[in-house]
């Protein structure tokens, strides 16, 4: 008899069922740790050539299935089709990526005499794999952020504990099983549904090396209370701003931040949040905003023409709404939305909300923008810095000396000159500083945290 607790998953659009998940008991959570840790050896031993072909096959299978995948992800999280079909794009890429890096683990050679000691010695450093990824996914993002942790961990030669987001659990089911078809060994990867205390256990588990996380602060505060001696990566939240001074091309950075701003319902962390616009255009640009949400298409996840789904579920709708009305109360101005409708929440435009007003200081996670004028770039970058959060920020200036002013002085791990906060290619290193995490993915970056430098010490005679 199948002990597991089972549970129905719903869409969050129209509340059917689509589904159904088993979360895991403590017994098969031993089991994969086990299964890993016994593993990990072999895993190793794959060449890297086999571990770039089983992830070029698993890419080539995803693109295959692009749309079955594509309206998965629609069904389960809300987000409309028009998106979902670039995550499974940026997904197939992102694997494809990891197959190439498996190729470049190289190391160096470092002649010994460059110390005196050193005569007649040389050294040479290997990248090898630390053994076994605990990577824990959230909900936003559920294919290409399992992607890129499992795709890089896998290149790099190690077993993979999975853990994604209980709300998505059908989309990650479906990609484990076809990194099963594309010819990963059993043992390499291991999926566990559930929820804290499977996460705590797995984190806790000194089988376990490295862990992989991308969620929020509290939670991640908890990792690494628990996790002992292990190296943590964290892909955390922000509150993302985003400067347009006085001299920027008004309607293009107005088009880019309602396309930027509301993707997802906003459930992105680099999505557009904070927009600080220079005081002589403030009101050109509030209208311009306006105009071009208004052109957004809400509804349907699952129609082309939707660019607007739903929230993950009625809870954080309710949260976003407290949040637009505490906004209002507290004297903002409410420029568009404002209004529920079950899961979704109409795209929303605040204009000058206070400073202290969650809509500005905290994450959001949602599809709410706010309008703040600001005097001097001075006051700009300043504002936009006070925050816990560094994630990404974008700038529109037509000033290359002033783009490069702000870039510099931004505390952010990355900056989009012309271009909105909420813009990421997956071979790039992404992450932050502050709250918003530490360490950096993109393929290339994030195996770099996935293996060790092993150093071989030749002494000649």
């Amino acid at each position: 008899m199948n002990s597991r607790e089972e549970t129905e998953v719903k869409s969050p659009y129209s509340n059917e069922v689509i589904g159904t998940q088993f979360h895991a008991t403590m017994e098969d959570v031993e089991a994969a740790l086990e299964s890993s840790f016994i593993a990990k050896k072999a895993i190793a031993e794959i060449s890297a050539y086999e571990r770039a072909v089983i992830l070029r096959k698993a890419a080539d299978l995803l693109d295959e299935k692009k749309e079955a995948f594509a309206k998965l992800i629609s069904l389960e999280l809300g987000k409309p089709l028009k998106n979902t079909l670039d995550e499974v794009s940026r997904s197939v890429e992102t694997l494809q990526l990891s197959g190439e890096e498996a190729k470049r683990l190289v190391g160096e050679t470092i002649p010994g005499n460059a110390s005196e000691r050193g005569t007649n010695s040389i050294a040479m450093t290997f990248r090898v794999p630390v053994g076994v990824i605990a990577a824990i996914t959230p909900f936003n993002s559920p294919l290409n952020l399992v992607c890129h942790k499992v795709g890089p961990a896998f290149a790099a030669g190690n077993a993979v504990v999975l853990k994604p987001a209980p709300q998505t659990s059908l989309v990650a089911t479906a990609l484990v099983q076809l990194f099963l078809e594309a010819g990963f060994p059993e043992n390499a990867i291991q999926m566990l549904l559930g929820g804290v205390e499977i996460g705590q256990t797995i984190v806790k588990d000194d089988r376990v090396n490295v862990i992989s996380f991308t969620g929020g602060t509290v939670a991640s505060r908890n990792i690494c209370s628990i996790a002992g001696m292990k190296k943590v990566l964290l892909e955390l939240g922000g509150n993302a701003a985003t400067i347009v001074h006085e001299d920027a091309d008004l309607e293009r950075a107005a088009r880019l931040c309602a396309r930027t701003g509301y993707s997802n319902s906003g459930q992105s962390c680099i999505s557009v949040q904070r927009i600080y616009v220079h005081q002589s255009v403030a009101v050109q640009f509030k209208e311009l905003l306006k105009s071009e949400v208004e052109k957004l298409k809400v509804g349907d996840p699952l129609s082309p023409e939707t660019d607007v789904g739903t929230l993950v579920d009625e809870n954080a709708a309710n949260r976003i709404m407290s949040w637009i009305q505490d906004s209002i109360e507290a004297g903002a101005e409410l420029v568009a939305g404002g209004k529920q409708n079950g899961a979704n929440v109409l795209p929303t435009i605040l204009y000058n909300p206070p400073k202290t007003a969650n809509v500005v200081c905290q994450e959001v996670f949602g599809p709410i923008v706010s309008i703040l004028p600001y005097e001097r770039i001075e006051d700009a970058i300043e504002e936009a810095n006070d925050s816990e959060f560094g994630l990404q920020a974008g700038i529109f200036t037509n000033q290359l000396d002033l783009a490069y002013k702000v870039a510099h002085s931004l505390e952010v791990g990355g900056i989009v000159i012309n271009g909105t906060s909420n813009f990421r290619l997956d071979h790039w290193p992404y992450g932050g500083v502050k709250n918003s995490g530490i360490g950096r993915e993109g393929p290339r970056f994030a195996i770099e945290d996935m293996t060790e430098r092993k150093m071989i010490v030749l002494q000649l005679s």
